[in-house]
């Protein structure tokens, strides 16, 4: 079952009412092919379990693992992912297109 973004959004509010530390990762924008669109949103714990997609899979890896930092410090901070940037291939956004993330504690 694919999750909607209300899911996502549920899924956040109820992981903090369970006490869990929780940021959520919001797509910004999009350039050329980007497997998601702007609005989307991953949900992410503490201990790395995530609901949602950004990207459809290609950058998850690499958002919750700068989720973990944003929790700890509580300072957001914005991620951008491209086929012209080396990360990009590395954490596997080869489609063409671009993308942007917010990524926010959510306290």
């Amino acid at each position: 079952m694919l999750s909607t973004e209300d899911d996502v959004l549920e899924a956040a509010l109820r992981w903090r009412r369970e006490g869990r530390a929780v940021a959520l990762a919001t797509v910004l924008e999009t350039w050329g092919s980007a497997p998601r669109p702007v609005g989307s949103h991953l949900v992410i714990d503490a201990e790395g379990n995530f609901l949602g997609s950004v990207s459809g899979g290609c950058v998850e890896g690499e958002v919750v693992s700068e989720a973990a930092d944003v929790i700890a410090s509580g300072t957001p901070r914005i991620l951008e992912f491209g086929v012209a940037d080396e990360t990009a291939w590395r954490v596997g956004l080869s489609c063409g297109g671009a993308i942007r993330v917010y990524v926010e504690r959510v306290d």
